[in-house]
């Protein structure tokens, strides 16, 4: 492992109470329950919260219009540059 530090921190009875039930469950340290749990926490932190998610901005359409077949690029930008000088 690396460089320790030693240091002091408050814990609620719960807690400590049940980060040490839980090492003697798994056979660790005391110390290696605290990190363990840091390390996890910490990780989490770093990504984010939720996963983005793009909105559905699609519209209730019924597929290409007439005329203009699927995948048929330059009639769909006729289409869409209609009446706007494009």
């Amino acid at each position: 492992m690396g460089s320790h530090m030693k240091t002091t921190i408050d814990l609620s009875d719960p807690i400590l109470a049940a980060a040490k039930r839980l090492a003697a469950e798994r056979g660790m340290t005391l110390r290696e329950v605290v990190e363990a749990a840091l390390r996890r926490h910490l990780g989490e932190e770093e990504k984010p919260a939720r996963r983005f998610r793009l909105p559905d901005a699609s519209f209730g359409g019924r597929g290409p219009q007439p005329g203009v077949e699927e995948g048929d690029w330059e009639a769909i930008r006729a289409r869409a540059y209609e009446g706007r000088g494009g």
